[in-house]
């Protein structure tokens, strides 16, 4: 009798804390934050063509000229969007299996703008890191950590984006080799994010984070919106990629709550 008290005791404290959570999500409590660029044509893109790769067509409109119906067509790694593992690891899951689980989990905000700023060539290092657990703790399991670098204020400008040298080398900020390893081996993230067109430097040598993070199963957010919206720590983000059968990767709403 005693054990059931407790069990059913327990219920109702679980069920309480969960509606109360959702009575702070939808009383507006909580912010909701849409970290997402709108798609169109003036989106940077990843160089090797001369006009945007993102077309759309109206198959229908409405007397104002607004569309009734239209078409896209797109390439999977445009705009705001994920990597899935097998975009950089053959063998590895494919965008429509990505685990659910998978994409939720609390945001790791380390913000390096200064450094960018400074340095557009910056890599993310393992001792950003460290300071940043210094700050904040330990990086939970499952975490989503992205990189906060400013790139994000220059998305509507396509040549300062990209930061190409006259020898067609662009010059961003990324993830390294060493902290995109500290993440998977030590920390067992879900996935790592940032706000330029890459989490490998543009300057860098080969895609070593792309290779460390989607090799070891695990996917990369890129484009990311607005970061600077967000703490350090205490979001939780909501990924939600589209589900295209066998894609490497394709457009993401990316949600953060914050408290």
């Amino acid at each position: 009798m005693l054990l059931s008290l407790f069990v059913l005791s327990a219920c109702v404290q679980t069920k309480n804390k969960n509606k109360d959570r959702f009575d702070q999500l939808f009383s507006g409590n909580l912010t909701i934050i849409d970290l997402t660029h709108t798609l169109n044509q003036k989106n940077p893109y990843w160089p090797g063509s001369d006009t945007s790769p993102f077309i759309y067509d109206t198959l229908a409109a409405h007397k104002s000229g607004a569309p009734a119906m239209g078409a896209y067509r797109i390439p999977e790694h445009f705009g705001t969007h994920l990597d899935a593992p097998v975009h950089f690891a053959d063998g590895q899951p494919s965008v429509h299996k990505l685990a659910i689980s998978d994409l939720f989990g609390p945001a790791v905000v380390v913000n390096v703008v200064v450094k960018c700023t400074e340095n557009p060539d910056y890599t993310l290092s393992r001792q950003d890191l460290e300071d940043w657990e210094s700050e904040y703790g330990k990086i939970p399991e499952g975490a989503i950590v992205l990189m906060q670098t400013g790139w994000g204020e220059k998305w509507n400008d396509m040549k300062a984006y990209r930061n190409m040298d006259e020898d067609s080398v662009m010059h961003f900020p990324g993830f390294s080799e060493e902290a995109a390893r500290f993440l998977i081996a030590a920390r067992n993230i879900k996935g790592i994010g940032i706000d330029n067109l890459s989490v490998d430097a543009g300057a860098a040598d080969g895609f070593p984070a792309h290779d460390i993070v989607n090799g070891a199963g695990k996917y990369n957010l890129e484009n990311v919106a607005d970061l600077n919206l967000l703490p350090s720590v205490g979001a939780f983000l909501i990924v939600a990629p589209i589900k295209l059968e066998g894609g490497s990767g394709g457009q993401v709403r990316i949600f953060a709550i914050v408290p």
